[in-house]
């Protein structure tokens, strides 16, 4: 028998991932998880795929925003909530608190001290 050496990951994968590794000769050990470790999962994912977005290549950025988009549509459905609930929710968030157009980044905020 053939010696083979493992490849530790330890992440959230897409559902064909599996399929691809096993056609390219390899085998995939996965397991299927709970609805809070598939949670967990998708939390640390997004982090991931926000990190990769952040250091993307400017040809690369579509496919991460994709990946991003992806996370957050799963992530949407496991913990009960439709596309249009966040897109209200969104667009009640962006009438009381504004978007993110005008660029604005938060120096500091200077308290009076009375006295």
């Amino acid at each position: 028998m053939a010696k083979s050496r493992k490849i530790p990951y330890g992440k959230l994968v897409r559902d064909r991932i599996p399929e691809i590794i096993s056609a390219g000769g390899q085998i995939p050990e996965i397991q299927v998880l709970g609805p809070d470790d598939f949670l967990a999962a998708l939390i640390a994912k997004l982090h991931e795929e926000a990190e990769e977005l952040g250091s993307a290549e400017v040809d690369e950025v579509l496919g991460e925003l994709a990946d991003v988009h992806e996370v957050l549509a799963a992530l949407t459905i496991a913990l009960g909530h439709t596309d249009e609930e966040v897109k209200a929710a969104a667009a009640s968030k962006r009438s009381e608190r504004g978007g993110f157009d005008e660029r604005l980044w938060l120096d500091e905020v200077r308290v009076p001290q009375s006295g």
